[in-house]
């Protein structure tokens, strides 16, 4: 899958592809087909860069009901050759997700339009994981027919049939047809779902892969032999370390810390920075700055995993290299530090932005340190990744660190956050909105009265609405 690529935030489709509040106000003022062909182009080509993390289909489903659209592009989007081309749940997701929360509204034709795609469409799962939701009985038992035509009447079809009944999102169209007294029905999905209930059982009771032998140098050698696959089993084996490794066994965990093959050095890393040993920060630098890139950032993952405040200390040091030690020191003082720290993690988010741009990943920690430490100096830059970010969930985390270091938030930012698509951020808005704006007041309303939001989020706006207004 391409990243998407995401318009200027200062347009229409820029605003909404971010799912800022800014685009549902300014969608609401621009010409219906003009804000319409916005929203279309969102929901028809994703712009979520996670979409597994980053809410959107609330967000654009309440806007097709603000400006009265209409769901073709939808539809044909669904039902077009390319369906059959491209089966990524990805490709159709968002727009079936819309159509889900247009059904719970009582749009009836995304309840038809979600119908006829469980039916016949390539992400049948997705929508019929939809109408569990908001369909009645009548209309999932009419659905049972088509899904099963889907898994042919033999040994291969029915074991698919039981895995896809056993990994089922929601279960209640599969309870239901269980209930079929139809033998090709409810007999095969009640098979189906016995043999899945099995299915499970053995997975538990079967081993998973590979343990260890119950000694130092088989667990390093476990590590090892998982790194030359491809697997990452440093965690897993500096659990084992803990429980089998004893005073004695310091002097070899050392050795394969600082000149161990790149699996069982990061065990050994990593067992040494959960026990706190007082020889693994240096070991850590030792390795970041070797040749190796790989043993490198088995390192910082190790002291990513430590605790303490010589971990702290060794942080305002680190701050100040540029490789990825040095982002890792930055993110521990956001996290950790003190306000003594306040300055180092100002600039490293300063620099941060400046050489990664808005969308920098180690923009979360850092935005959150600006926010912990209270930093007043940080509101600029932080309402700049506030507006150019592309992530929901980084814009977030900026707005409750502009919660706590911008004067002006409860009256700017805030003020626009009650329209944003995450709910966490809906939340932090409907705590400090300032109430005088008629716009607060009138959105504090509908979000309280809202079937579709949050529970979080009304019960902040009740918390509001009781000192603050009048319903």
């Amino acid at each position: 899958m391409f990243d998407p690529v995401i318009a200027p935030s200062g347009t229409l489709l820029g605003l909404l592809q971010r799912g800022r509040g800014d685009g549902t106000l300014h969608a609401l003022a621009a010409p219906r087909a003009e804000a319409l062909a916005a929203l279309n182009h969102c929901v028809l080509d994703d712009p979520r860069h996670d979409w597994q993390v980053e809410n959107r289909s609330l967000y654009y489903a309440r806007l097709y009901l603000d400006l009265h659209g209409g769901l073709e592009a939808i539809e044909a989007h669904l039902f077009g050759a390319e369906d059959h081309l491209d089966t990524e749940e990805n490709r159709t997701g968002l727009a079936l997700a819309v159509l889900g929360h247009l059904a719970s509204y009582g749009r009836q034709d995304a309840l038809l339009l979600l119908r006829r795609y469980a039916a016949t469409g390539t992400n049948w799962a997705w929508a019929l994981d939809e109408l569990a939701l908001r369909d009645d009985d009548a209309g999932l038992r009419a659905l049972a027919p088509s899904v099963l035509a889907r898994f042919p009447a033999d040994p291969e079809g029915d074991a698919e049939l039981a895995r896809t009944v056993r990994d089922a999102y929601e279960p209640r169209p599969w309870r239901l047809w269980a209930e079929d007294r139809r033998e090709a029905i409810g007999t095969r999905v009640r098979a189906a779902r016995e043999q899945g209930s099995f299915d499970r059982w053995q997975r538990q009771m079967r081993p998973s892969g590979p343990r260890p032998g119950w000694s130092v140098r088989a667990v390093l050698d476990w590590a090892q032999e998982g790194h030359e696959r491809g697997a990452d089993l440093h965690g897993p084996a500096a659990r084992c370390l803990t429980a089998v490794a004893g005073p004695e066994d310091r002097p070899e965990i050392l050795a394969a810390a600082r000149h161990g093959a790149t699996g069982a050095r990061g065990a050994a890393l990593h067992h040494l920075a959960e026990q706190r040993d007082p020889a693994v920060l240096d070991l850590v630098e030792f390795a970041a700055d070797g040749d190796s890139h790989e043993v490198a950032a088995v390192a910082v993952a190790a002291y990513r995993r430590t605790c303490g405040e010589d971990a702290v200390a060794r942080a305002r040091t680190w701050i100040r290299r540029t490789d990825a030690l040095g982002v890792a020191a930055a993110e521990v003082l956001a996290c950790r530090g003190t306000a003594q720290d306040s300055a180092l993690v100002l600039g490293a988010l300063r620099g941060t932005v400046r050489s990664a741009g808005p969308d920098a990943p180690e923009l979360a920690c850092l935005v959150d340190g600006a926010g912990r430490l209270g930093v007043a100096c940080a509101a600029p830059v932080l309402r700049h990744v506030y507006r150019e970010t592309t992530s929901s969930q980084l814009r977030g985390r900026t707005a409750r660190a502009l919660a706590a270091t911008d004067p002006a938030f409860a009256t700017g930012i805030a003020v626009e956050c009650l329209w944003d698509c995450e709910e966490s951020t809906r939340e932090l808005a409907a705590l400090h909105a300032e109430t005088g704006d008629a716009r607060v007041a009138e959105r504090l309303r509908r979000l309280a009265t809202d079937p579709a939001e949050e529970v979080e989020v009304q019960t902040a706006v009740r918390n509001r609405i009781g000192p603050d207004l009048q319903v």
